[in-house]
C-alpha cells in the first residue's frame, strides 16, 4: 500500500508510514492499488501523494512527523524544499484540476438552463475547499495544508453517513415488508408473518460471535486463518503477520480482514435470512470498535505500540460476545412513521408532478391535432390556388378561330357610342373623313408629275 501522509490526516485507509524499500525487479508484482476514498476529488488527491512519494527529503520529514504534526499544517510547510521537477509536476496536477472543476461547473450551469450566464469561477471554485482557488496555477503549501484539511473533514463525516444510509435502507425494507402484508388477506397474511419470524430465527442461530479486537477473537484468526497453534499465540507476532504491507500499522482495511472469520459465522450469502446488506454494516461497526479502543491517538491507523498496549486492557481477556446488528434496534417506532410520512410526502409530490405532466402531454396532443387540421386546411388552399391558375392559363392560351387562329377583339375607346339601330349616327362617326381642298389639290398636282394616272 502507498504511502499516504493525507489519508493519515484525513482518516483514509492508506498509511503514513514508508516502507523501508522497494525493490525494482522488473518480475516483481505492483503494489495492490488503494481503494477509492469516495471523495470527490480522490483522483488528484492520489496524484499528490503518488508525486509526493517520488521527493527523498519530503519521505525523511514524513517519516518523522506524527499525526499532529500533520494536522495543523507543519508537515506543509516541508513542502518548500522539495525538488524542483517535484514541484512542477505539482503545479501541473493544480492547474488541471481547477480545469477540471471548471469544467464541472460549466457543465452544471449548462444543465440548468444557463448557457448564456457569465459564470464567476473565481467565486464559484471557493466552494471546493480543497484546493486555494485565489492561486490557480501552482500548487503552494497552503494547498497542502487545505487538501489534509478537507480530506479530514469530508471522511470524518464518511461512516456516519454510511450509517445513516443502512438505517434509511432497514427502515425501507421494513416498511416494504408492512405494505405487502397489508396486500394480502388474512390467511395468507398469517402465513407470511410466521416464515419471516422463522427466517429471523434461523439467521439468530449462529455460533458465538467474539468482540473484535479482544483475545478470543484474535486466536481464533491466529488458528483458523493463520494456521498457527494457539497455545503458542503471541500479540507482537500477530501484529507484524497482519500488517501485511511491512509499514508498521495496522490500517482499516488491514483490521476488517481481521473479521472476516467472525462475520462468517453470521452471514452466508446463500442463505434467504442473510442479509449482505448487514454483513458490511457489521464489519463497519467491528472496525470502528477496535478504533475507538485501541487507536489512542484517533488517526485511525494502529501501531504496534497502541496494539500491545491494548492487549494489557482487562476487558481484552474477559470480554463478552459481540452483539450483531438485528440484536441492536437501528430505528425506533417514532422514526419508521416520520420515514413513511416523507414517503408518502414524496409519493403525493410525484404523483402530483406525474399529473401535471399527463395535463401537459393531452395539451400538447391536442395542439398537435389542431396544428395538423390547420396544416391540412392551408395545403387544400393552395391545392386550389394552383389549379385555378394552371385553368386560367389553359383558358388564356385556348384557340378561338375555325383554323387555330387566335381570335383579336379590339377594345373600343370608353365611352364610344355604338353603333346600331339606335344610333344611327354611329357608323358616320367611324367612317374615314373627305380630304380637305387644299389636300386634294395638292394631291393631283403630285399624280401629274408622276404621270400617275387616277
Amino acid at each position: 500500500m502507498k504511502l499516504s501522509f493525507i489519508l493519515l490526516a484525513a482518516c483514509l485507509t492508506l498509511t503514513v508510514a514508508v516502507p523501508i524499500e522497494r525493490s525494482q525487479k522488473k518480475d516483481e508484482e505492483p503494489p495492490p492499488e488503494a481503494p477509492d476514498t469516495g471523495l470527490y476529488y480522490d483522483r488528484y488527491l492520489r496524484e499528490v501523494i503518488d508525486v509526493l512519494e517520488t521527493d527523498g527529503h519530503f519521505r525523511e520529514k514524513l517519516q518523522s512527523a506524527n499525526a499532529e504534526d500533520i494536522k495543523n499544517g507543519k508537515l506543509s510547510k516541508e513542502l518548500d524544499f522539495v525538488s524542483h521537477h517535484v514541484r512542477t509536476r505539482l503545479d501541473e496536477l493544480k492547474r488541471q484540476e481547477v480545469s477540471r472543476l471548471r469544467m464541472l461547473i460549466k457543465a452544471k450551469m449548462d444543465n440548468n438552463g444557463d448557457e448564456n450566464v457569465q459564470i464567476d469561477h473565481l467565486g464559484l471554485l471557493k466552494q471546493f475547499e480543497h484546493l486555494d482557488p485565489h492561486n490557480q496555477h501552482t500548487f503552494e503549501a497552503r494547498d497542502l495544508e487545505l487538501l489534509i484539511q478537507a480530506a479530514t473533514k469530508d471522511l470524518e463525516n464518511y461512516d456516519a453517513a454510511r450509517h445513516e444510509e443502512f438505517k434509511r435502507y432497514e427502515m425501507m425494507k421494513e416498511h416494504e415488508r408492512r405494505e405487502y402484508l397489508k396486500s394480502l388477506d388474512e390467511e395468507k397474511r398469517l402465513k407470511e408473518e410466521a416464515h419471516f419470524e422463522e427466517l429471523k430465527k434461523k439467521h439468530q442461530e449462529h455460533p458465538k460471535v467474539n468482540v473484535p479486537g479482544s483475545r478470543d477473537q484474535l486466536k481464533e484468526v491466529w488458528e483458523e486463518t493463520d494456521g498457527l497453534d494457539p497455545n503458542e499465540f503471541n500479540p507482537k507476532t500477530f501484529f507484524k503477520l497482519h500488517d501485511t504491507n511491512g509499514d508498521g500499522v495496522l490500517d482499516e482495511q488491514e483490521l476488517e480482514a481481521l473479521f472476516t472469520k467472525e462475520l462468517e459465522k453470521v452471514y452466508d450469502p446463500k442463505n434467504e435470512e442473510d442479509d449482505m446488506m448487514e454483513m458490511e454494516e457489521e464489519r463497519l461497526r467491528m472496525r470502528e470498535h477496535v478504533m475507538k479502543n485501541v487507536d489512542t491517538n484517533q488517526d485511525r491507523l494502529v501501531t504496534l505500540q497502541e496494539f500491545m498496549k491494548s492487549t494489557e486492557r482487562k476487558d481484552f481477556n474477559e470480554a463478552d460476545g459481540w452483539k450483531t446488528v438485528e440484536e441492536q434496534p437501528i430505528y425506533t417506532e417514532e422514526e419508521l412513521r416520520r420515514f413513511e410520512s416523507e414517503l408518502d410526502a414524496q409519493e403525493k409530490a410525484i404523483n402530483q408532478k406525474a399529473e401535471q405532466l399527463r395535463q401537459d402531454h393531452e395539451q400538447l396532443q391536442q395542439r398537435q391535432l389542431e396544428l395538423d387540421a390547420q396544416k391540412k386546411e392551408y395545403q387544400q388552399a393552395v391545392l386550389q390556388m394552383e389549379q385555378r391558375k394552371s385553368h386560367a392559363v389553359e383558358e388564356q392560351g385556348k384557340p378561338a378561330g375555325p383554323h387555330g387562329e387566335l381570335k383579336f377583339n379590339p377594345q373600343e375607346p370608353h365611352g364610344s357610342p355604338k353603333e346600331g339601330p339606335g344610333n344611327p349616327g354611329a357608323a358616320a362617326e367611324h367612317a374615314p373623313a373627305a380630304p380637305r381642298p387644299d389636300h386634294q389639290e395638292a394631291l393631283q398636282k403630285q399624280v401629274a408629275q408622276n404621270d400617275i394616272p387616277l
